[in-house]
C-alpha cells in the first residue's frame, strides 16, 4: 500500500472542507467513497475518491455532467 495512493479520513476532511464527523456519518449511512479499514485505521484510495468527484459533476441543477465528456 502506497501511501501517496491513499488519503486520511483528515486528509479527506480538509479536501472537501467538511468535519470529519460528517465523513464518519457517511460511512455510517452508506454515503460517500468506498473506504478501507485495516488494523481500526480508515484509508481512502484516492483513485475513488476522484471517481466519486467525478460522479458528483453536475451541468445543471437538473442534470448530470460527465468530466469525461468534453462540453468546451
Amino acid at each position: 500500500m502506497t501511501e501517496a495512493n491513499y488519503l486520511t479520513q483528515t486528509q479527506l476532511a480538509e479536501r472537501w472542507q467538511v468535519a470529519e464527523s460528517t465523513l464518519e456519518r457517511w460511512r455510517s449511512e452508506g454515503i460517500g467513497p468506498i473506504y478501507m479499514k485495516m488494523m481500526g485505521r480508515v484509508r481512502y484510495r484516492l483513485s475513488d475518491i476522484t471517481d466519486f468527484e467525478e460522479d458528483a459533476l453536475r451541468g445543471s441543477t437538473s442534470e448530470r455532467a460527465s468530466a469525461r465528456n468534453d462540453r468546451r
